[in-house]
């Protein structure tokens, strides 16, 4: 098994992409996408930047996908996880999902909106604008941050995959 991945970066980076494409070439692997664990809440939601209920929301969420993501380790799935890190998740997840990896995956600006005019999106312009200041402004303290910004989708893949790939051998030897 491998160590939990936890892929974070502003919108458009290729988060939920990356991950879900590492999971599925494991031969036994989950993908959890806390956005989706976000939408949960159907009532009274609230977006990062809402104020202190919103920082609640975010961290609440984020402590779930640990929670789902810890019982799926330990039911010996490898498993990646998508979500937008603050400092403060960056430490949940390191709290509440023993040896993760965290990795932020950067993009400009400009090249997280040409990408994101490839796909269906979810946030207003602004929401947009905001998660990337946001991501770019306050940076949570990570094992790895890669420069994706002018990779294609398999480059991405590959070095997000070496990465991961790098820290199991690091920590296979670290047990020696």
């Amino acid at each position: 098994m491998r160590r939990p991945l936890v892929l974070t970066g502003g919108p458009a980076a290729g988060k939920t992409t990356t991950g879900r494409r590492l999971a599925e070439g494991r031969p036994r692997a989950a993908f959890v996408d806390v956005d989706d664990v976000r939408q949960f809440v159907v009532a009274g939601a609230e977006p990062l930047w809402g104020g202190e209920e919103g920082v609640a929301q975010h961290r609440l969420a984020a402590l779930n996908g640990c929670l789902l993501a810890r019982s799926l380790v330990r039911h010996r799935f490898d498993v990646v996880v998508a979500d937008v890190l603050t400092p403060q998740t960056a430490r949940d997840y390191r709290s509440e999902l023993p040896d993760c990896l965290l990795v932020h995956l950067v993009v400009p600006f400009a090249e997280a909106q040409r990408r994101a005019a490839m796909r269906h999106r979810w946030l207003t312009d602004e929401e947009f604008r905001e998660l990337h200041r946001t991501d770019a402004n306050w940076p949570p303290e990570v094992d790895h941050s890669l420069e994706v910004g002018e990779l294609s989708f398999e480059e991405q893949l590959a070095v997000v995959e070496e990465v991961w790939t790098a820290s199991d051998r690091s920590a296979d030897s670290d047990d020696r």
